[in-house]
C-alpha cells in the first residue's frame, strides 16, 4: 500500500513538475506578458506550485545522488575507502530523501488548509435543555482556552448568554498561522455524557451541541453584489424584552441568491452590527459555493473525516469515565479533563494525520 502511495505521489509530482516548466515558458512568452489577467494568473499559480516543485526537485538530485553512489559501489575494483565513503553518502542522502518526501506529501495534500489563517466558528447547544446550553459554554471555552496556548487572536463576534451560566449561541473568529488546518475538524454534532450541574440524584445525563467552522475568506476571494444583499434595520432587544438602546442597531442580511441570512444586534453601534454580519455573511456565501465547485472534493472529505454537517455526530465527551471518542477515526483518549482545559494537541495531530493518510490515498 506505501509503495502504490509513493508510486502515485510521484507520478502527481511529475504533472506538477511539468506544469511550472509550463506556466515558465508561457511568462517569458511577450504575448502573456501582455495580457494583465493571464499574467497574474499565471503567477498566482507558479507562486503556489514553487515551494512544492523544488522540493521536488532537491528529491529527483538526492535520488539521482544515491543511483551514482550505487554504481559506485556495484564496482567490484572499487577500492575500500572509496566503498566506505560510498555507503556513507547513500546512508546520508537516503535520510535526507525520506525527509524530503514527509515534507512533500505535507505540502501537497495540505498546504491548501494551512494557507487559511482566519475561520469562523459557530456554537449552539442542541438536545438537552440548559445542560446542553453548559455543554455549548464549554466547547467554547475550550476552544478559547486552546487557542490562547497558540497564541491566536480571538473575537467574540456574538454571544447569547442562557440561563445558569450556559449558552444559546456564540459566534467567534479565531485567527493565526494554521487555524483552519487545526480547528476544521471540529465542524460538526458533539455528545456529553455526564451528571449535570442540575442533577440532584446523580444521574448521568446525554445532551448535545453544534459546531461549525467556516473559514473566513478575504475580501477579495469572495465577490458579493451588494444589490443581492437585502438588509432589515430594527430595533435591538435585551434579555427579557428590555431595550439594549432606543436606536435601530440590530442588523439583518439576506443574501438573496443563496437564501443565506446572517442577524447582528450585539453592537449598540449600527455600523458595527453591520460590520460583523458582513464578515460572517462573507464567510458562509464563500463556503456555499466553495462546496458547489469543489464537490469531489467535500465528497472525499467526507469519507475521510466526515463531512464537519452540524447533523453529523463526531465526538462523545463521556466524563464518568473521563473519555473523548471522536467517532470519525475510532480513537478514544483518557484524558478529557486535560482536552477540555484546552490541551488539545493529541487529539488534532491524530485527526491531521488520518486525514493525511487518506488524502495520500485519494490523489
Amino acid at each position: 500500500m506505501a509503495q502504490q502511495q509513493d508510486h502515485n505521489l510521484l507520478t502527481k509530482l511529475d504533472e506538477l513538475d511539468n506544469r511550472y516548466a509550463e506556466i515558465e515558458r508561457q511568462l517569458s512568452d511577450p504575448g502573456v506578458a501582455a495580457n494583465h489577467e493571464k499574467l497574474i494568473s499565471l503567477s498566482k499559480e507558479q507562486g503556489k506550485l514553487r515551494p512544492l516543485v523544488t522540493r521536488y526537485r532537491k528529491f529527483k538530485e538526492l535520488s539521482s545522488g544515491i543511483q551514482d553512489a550505487e554504481t559506485m559501489l556495484a564496482d567490484a575494483a572499487i577500492e575500500p575507502d572509496f566503498r566506505q565513503m560510498a555507503q556513507e553518502e547513500i546512508s546520508q542522502l537516503t535520510e535526507q530523501k525520506s525527509t524530503l518526501l514527509e515534507e512533500i506529501k505535507d505540502t501537497l495534500v495540505m498546504a491548501d488548509d494551512a494557507a487559511i489563517d482566519s475561520i469562523i466558528m459557530e456554537i449552539r447547544p442542541g438536545t438537552g435543555g440548559e445542560e446542553a446550553a453548559l455543554f455549548a459554554r464549554d466547547l467554547q471555552q475550550m476552544y478559547v482556552r486552546y487557542a490562547d496556548r497558540r497564541h491566536w487572536k480571538v473575537e467574540i463576534l456574538d454571544f447569547s448568554p442562557a440561563e445558569m451560566g450556559g449558552l444559546r449561541e456564540a459566534i467567534m473568529n479565531i485567527k493565526g498561522p494554521g487555524v483552519w488546518a487545526e480547528l476544521g475538524y471540529e465542524g460538526g454534532g458533539h455528545r456529553v455524557q455526564r451528571v449535570p450541574e442540575t442533577e440532584s440524584q446523580g444521574r448521568v445525563h446525554t445532551s448535545a451541541a453544534t459546531v461549525a467552522v467556516l473559514p473566513e475568506p478575504e475580501e477579495v476571494d469572495v465577490h458579493i453584489e451588494p444589490s443581492d444583499v437585502l438588509e432589515h434595520v430594527s430595533r435591538a432587544g435585551g434579555p427579557g424584552g428590555q431595550s439594549v438602546n432606543k436606536l435601530n442597531s440590530a442588523i439583518k442580511l439576506e443574501h438573496v441568491p443563496t437564501g443565506i441570512t446572517v442577524s447582528m444586534r450585539e453592537e449598540k453601534s449600527q455600523h458595527k452590527n453591520r460590520a460583523k454580519a458582513w464578515r460572517i455573511l462573507r464567510s458562509r456565501v464563500y463556503e456555499h459555493y466553495q462546496s458547489l465547485l469543489d464537490k469531489d472534493r467535500e465528497d472525499k472529505r467526507r469519507i475521510m473525516i466526515g463531512s464537519g454537517d452540524r447533523s453529523q455526530r463526531i465526538r462523545t465527551y463521556n466524563f464518568p469515565q473521563n473519555r473523548l471518542t471522536d467517532h470519525r477515526i475510532n480513537l478514544s483518549l483518557y484524558s478529557l479533563e486535560r482536552i477540555i482545559l484546552g490541551e488539545m494537541d493529541e487529539l488534532i495531530v491524530a485527526l491531521q494525520d488520518f486525514d493525511k493518510q487518506q488524502r495520500l490515498q485519494n490523489l
